[in-house]
């Protein structure tokens, strides 16, 4: 027969075993709250990192957005400081007022945001900058007053160290100031274009033709000799080196669009300025 005292033995051990099964489930319990603990955890350091991300990307995207905007105002500022500094010069100023009034000029058009006014109205940048270098020389007094007092304008990366040496170079007639600003501009345009070109040649376009600067320094009237006096020089075939003069011609009018649509906001408004281009170069020729 089992004695008591056996069965006693046994219930302590079965009393032994239910305290480890609640250890375990204790335990289990346990880890499970430590689990959803470190899940909520790793959760709240996602969207701490995304948000994070979230700003970087913000941030790399107005920084980028910055870049572009000077990079634009800087093209902008090199396409017409000498048709600003031959309008001022046309105006009776000497050299260096010219010089000083030019780089104020600058200074205070890109202080006072008038860049970006300009795009936010769709005005155009050449009738614009007529019209505020106008008003800019009405007050001349003003500019005056405020570099005696020692005002700060942003350094300016313009060349108007050369530009008296380039408006000597313009003949001496009876223009009016309005008149030697559209004929800077116009020059300006034509140089920017061609620039375009040849970025576009040296990337591909037409890379290795012998035939691509004689053909545009003759599209520009840089070369006294027409398309069939250059297939002799060139020993080639007149049919076949108009075909590709007409290319030339062709890709300086998209690079002459593309120049004069960096300063508009509208086809319409290109064509207006091409229209006035074709009106200018006929009182130059």
């Amino acid at each position: 027969m089992v004695s008591e005292e056996r069965f006693d033995k046994i219930e302590e051990r079965l009393d032994g075993v239910d305290a480890v099964k609640q250890e375990v489930v204790n335990l289990r319990h346990y880890m499970d709250l430590l689990h959803e603990d470190t899940l909520a955890h790793l959760r709240q350091l996602e969207e701490h990192f995304e948000a994070i991300r979230q700003e970087m990307r913000a941030g790399f995207a107005e920084l980028r957005q910055m870049f572009k905007a000077e990079a634009a105002l800087a093209t902008l500022c090199e396409l017409y400081w000498f048709p600003i500094y031959a309008f001022i010069r046309r105006s009776g100023r000497s050299p260096d007022q010219a010089d000083d009034l030019t780089q104020g000029f600058f200074a205070a058009v890109i202080e006072k945001g008038y860049f970006e006014q300009a795009r936010q109205d769709r005005g155009r940048f050449r009738s614009f900058l007529l019209g505020s270098v106008k008003h800019f020389l009405a007050n001349e007094y003003h500019f005056a007053t405020r570099q005696k007092r020692g005002g700060t304008q942003p350094a300016l990366a313009l060349e108007c160290a050369v530009g008296e040496q380039r408006y000597a170079r313009e003949p001496a007639d009876a223009r009016t100031p309005e008149d030697a600003y559209d004929a800077q501009w116009a020059a300006e345009v034509f140089a920017a274009a061609r620039a375009r070109l040849e970025e576009k040649h040296r990337a591909g376009w037409m890379r290795g033709s012998r035939f691509f600067v004689p053909l545009l320094q003759q599209a520009l009237d840089e070369r006294d000799a027409t398309v069939a006096e250059l297939a002799t020089q060139l020993q080639t075939s007149e049919g076949s080196l108009r075909v590709i003069a007409h290319r030339v011609r062709q890709q300086f009018g998209v690079c002459l669009r593309e120049v004069i649509a960096d300063t508009v906001e509208s086809p319409e408004a290109v064509d207006e300025e091409l229209r006035h281009l074709q009106k200018v170069l006929a009182r130059r020729w």
